[in-house]
């Protein structure tokens, strides 16, 4: 497994990780055994950099992790995130980036991860009522503490970014990015990343799975696959994202490997860590072997006639479930 320095304050990590999301909310039915059992596939295929946070269940995320990693703490790059208020009997209320919330939030990630330290520490979602120097004050704390290594935020602003970083060194920053998803290379994002040296963490890489070729309706879906509200999986949006599917499919096909590795592939060119997510083990043994395509400047060509920036068709996100861009 390749290896990638995310930023430039030390932290080393595989050059694909694992989102874990997936394995207690959001995607449909879940299975603690396999879960666990595709943890410990990750770890021994080489994967370190395991990604979570407190708002994924609340906290079930986080406590999986807890137990897999149980004994064996130093064998993981451990990420989580703070920044959407939850209280301790697991209800969910606002963006909250006040220093004292994170600086709790964080003890309590603590106890349900069973460790004292969090490698990668991103606030969640920028709150718009807290100045970011005071959120990233509080996290920079933290990491004089010893509590945190390293810190990131999610979804921000090229100006948030900047603003961030002046505070202490951003790590990482993680964000929305795939062959559907490109905004930050026309957002300023990614030029003040490269400027700054702050590592890309890519989420939904696969485009929330689409772009696997694995989903050919939105009735592939559980009821309680929150997919079915995505707006990208909508009536005419869902007929139009699968043409493009079927031509990243092509492509794959003829250098006879899987759209999902194909996507991951791309989005690991662009020198991003992607955090693919799955829980199965079948699934992340497909996605691991996307780290052996290398891809030719006829292939990258090809890819971009294909799915250029602005391809797929509808929002990110219900508005309900994208919570706060900072500007």
């Amino acid at each position: 497994m390749e290896h990638r320095a995310l930023g430039r304050q030390g932290l080393t990590v595989s050059v694909q990780g694992l989102g874990c999301m997936g394995m207690s909310v959001f995607y449909g039915a879940t299975d603690e055994t396999e879960s666990l059992a595709t943890i410990d596939r990750a770890l021994e295929l080489g994967i370190t950099l395991l990604d979570t946070a407190e708002s994924y269940g609340p906290f079930a995320n986080e406590q999986l992790l807890g137990q897999a990693l149980a004994g064996r703490r130093d064998a993981a790059v451990l990420a989580t995130k703070t920044g959407v208020e939850i209280t301790d009997d697991g209800r969910l209320l606002d963006l909250n980036g006040r220093p004292e919330y994170v600086r709790r939030a964080l003890e309590r990630s603590l106890r349900h991860l069973g460790t004292d330290h969090v490698d990668l520490y991103y606030l969640h979602r920028i709150d718009p009522k807290v100045p970011i120097e005071e959120t990233i004050g509080a996290l920079a704390e933290l990491v004089a503490e010893g509590k945190v290594r390293h810190i990131g935020v999610c979804e921000a602003s090229a100006h948030t970014i900047r603003r961030a970083h002046a505070v202490h060194p951003l790590t990482a920053v993680q964000t929305e990015y795939s062959l559907f998803e490109r905004d930050i290379e026309n957002n300023g994002v990614l030029d003040t990343l490269r400027e700054l040296q702050i590592g890309l963490v890519a989420y939904s890489p696969l485009g929330r799975g689409f772009l696997s070729g694995a989903i050919t309706s939105p009735d592939d879906f559980a009821e309680d696959d929150w997919r079915r509200t995505d707006p990208r999986f909508q009536s005419e949006n869902f007929d139009r994202n699968l043409d493009v599917v079927r031509e990243v499919r092509r492509i794959a096909s003829a250098k006879d490997v899987t759209p999902s590795q194909l996507a991951l592939a791309w989005v690991q060119h662009q020198g991003a860590v992607a955090i693919p997510g799955t829980k199965r083990r079948r699934y992340l043994e497909e996605n691991i072997a996307a780290t052996e395509v290398t891809l030719s400047a006829e292939d990258l060509a090809a890819i971009e006639a294909v799915a250029p920036h602005g391809v797929v068709t509808g929002d990110r996100y219900a508005p309900e479930f994208m919570g706060t861009l900072n500007g």
